[in-house]
């Protein structure tokens, strides 16, 4: 009995120095896998940040079959809705860089993540996009427009930046 009680014993301790040292070694590994948050943009110096108001009903925006060489970064899940949005145009947080060149850097606050871009005369960038808890993105990127679509369950938002026919505009809406 005592022989039998030993052999137990030893192998729970070599079963938990083997589950151990698998966890640890698969912690190392993840944790230098994982990337950080995004850092927030400095503000320059004198711009103001502007709370963003209320969408206002506008003209319903171009799907993402807007463009022949239309293509998701991200392979969705379902086909992208081909019904209209209603679209608003809120206003952004506000200007954090600007310069000679043109170019403001506008954050878009929603109910489905936070977008900012990099605004030019004649086009603009993706800076980030971030989705809010429980909300998952797909971002869609042309030469003339990026649109950005943050789903959760059957609730859809979608950023919508154009700069095909002029400046670049931004376009947010809620299906």
């Amino acid at each position: 009995m005592r022989r039998g009680l030993v052999h137990v014993l030893a192998w729970s301790l070599a079963t938990g120095a083997a589950v151990t040292l698998s966890w640890w070694g698969v912690h190392t590994v993840m944790a230098g896998t994982a990337y950080d948050p995004p850092r927030a943009l400095p503000l320059a110096a004198g711009a103001a940040v502007r709370e963003p108001k209320a969408p206002t009903a506008s003209s319903s925006s171009p799907g993402p079959s807007a463009g022949p060489s239309s293509g998701p970064v991200r392979t969705p899940v379902a086909p992208a809705p081909s019904r209209s949005a209603t679209a608003g145009s809120p206003s952004p947080s506000g200007p954090v860089a600007s310069g000679s060149t043109g170019r403001s850097v506008k954050s878009y606050d929603t109910d489905g993540g936070r977008v900012v871009f990099d605004l030019g005369r004649t086009s603009a960038t993706l800076v980030s996009a971030t989705p809010g808890p429980a909300w998952s993105m797909q971002v869609w990127k042309t030469e003339s427009w990026i649109r950005v679509e943050f789903s959760s369950g059957a609730d859809r938002v979608s950023v919508f930046c154009t700069w095909h026919d002029g400046p670049p505009r931004v376009e947010v809406g809620t299906y």
